[in-house]
C-alpha cells in the first residue's frame, strides 16, 4: 500500500508563506511570470493567487504593478488593539480548556526556544509556533480564523521586533509567564500576561521604527 503523498500547497498559500518568511518585503513588486517560475506552477493559478491577496489588502497597485503592502502607523496601532485583544481571549480560553498534552508542548517549546536567542529569524518561527499552539489550545475554531486573519497581516511587517537587542530574551520570559498562568488554569491570569506581552512588543515596534525615521 502506497503512502499518501503530502498535499501541494496552492499558489495562493505559497506567495503567501513567502511574505511571511520575508523572501518578499512591503514595497516589493509582484512578477506572475517570475512567481510562476520560481513556485513551478502556471501563471493562471498565480494571477488568481495575486487578485485574492490584493483584495485582502495584502497587495497594494501601483500603476499596473502589484506590491506588497506597507502598514501605516494608524494600520500598525489598529492591528495591535485588535491581536493583543483576541490573543489575550485565546490564552484565557487555554487555560481553561488546554489538554495536559497541550500543556506540556507549550512548556517545551519555551525550553526550546532559549537555544535560539542568537537567531533573530528562527525566534521569530518559533514565535509565531508559539502563538498558533495557544490558539489552537484555545478550541474555539472561530477565535482561531479571526487570530489566523491578524497574523497573516503581520507579515506585512518588514523586520521582527525580536531582533531589537535583548527583546528575544523578554519575550521568553513573557512566553515563560503566559504558560505558568495557563498550567495554573488561571484563565485572568494568562489573559493579562499574553497582552503584555503584545504590548512590550508593540512598544519594541514603536521604538524600532523611530530608529529608523531618524536614520533615514
Amino acid at each position: 500500500m502506497k503512502e499518501p503523498r503530502p498535499a501541494q500547497k496552492d499558489a495562493y498559500s505559497l506567495i503567501l508563506e513567502a511574505i511571511d518568511l520575508g523572501l518578499y518585503k512591503p514595497g516589493d513588486r509582484l512578477v506572475e511570470s517570475e512567481l510562476a517560475d520560481r513556485f513551478g506552477v502556471s501563471r493562471t493559478p498565480v494571477r488568481e493567487a495575486l487578485q485574492r491577496l490584493e483584495t485582502q489588502s495584502m497587495l497594494t497597485r501601483d500603476g499596473r504593478s502589484l506590491m506588497v503592502a506597507s502598514l501605516d502607523h494608524n494600520q500598525l496601532a489598529e492591528l495591535y488593539v485588535v491581536r493583543s485583544e483576541l490573543e489575550g481571549l485565546a490564552a484565557r480560553l487555554a487555560a481553561r480548556h488546554a489538554t495536559e498534552e497541550e500543556v506540556r508542548v507549550l512548556r517545551a517549546m519555551v525550553e526550546e526556544d532559549r537555544a535560539l536567542l542568537d537567531a533573530p529569524t528562527a525566534l521569530a518561527r518559533a514565535n509565531r509556533r508559539f502563538h498558533k499552539q495557544i490558539h489552537l489550545a484555545s478550541h474555539n475554531r472561530y477565535l482561531v480564523q479571526q487570530l489566523d486573519l491578524v497574523h497573516r497581516s503581520m507579515a506585512l511587517l518588514a523586520s521582527t521586533s525580536l531582533a531589537a537587542e535583548g527583546r528575544g530574551e523578554r519575550a521568553l520570559a513573557e512566553h515563560d509567564a503566559i504558560v505558568r498562568a495557563i498550567e495554573a488554569r488561571d484563565g485572568d491570569a494568562a489573559y493579562a500576561a499574553l497582552r503584555t506581552h503584545i504590548s512590550q512588543a508593540f512598544e519594541t515596534r514603536l521604538k524600532l521604527d523611530a530608529g529608523a525615521r531618524r536614520a533615514s
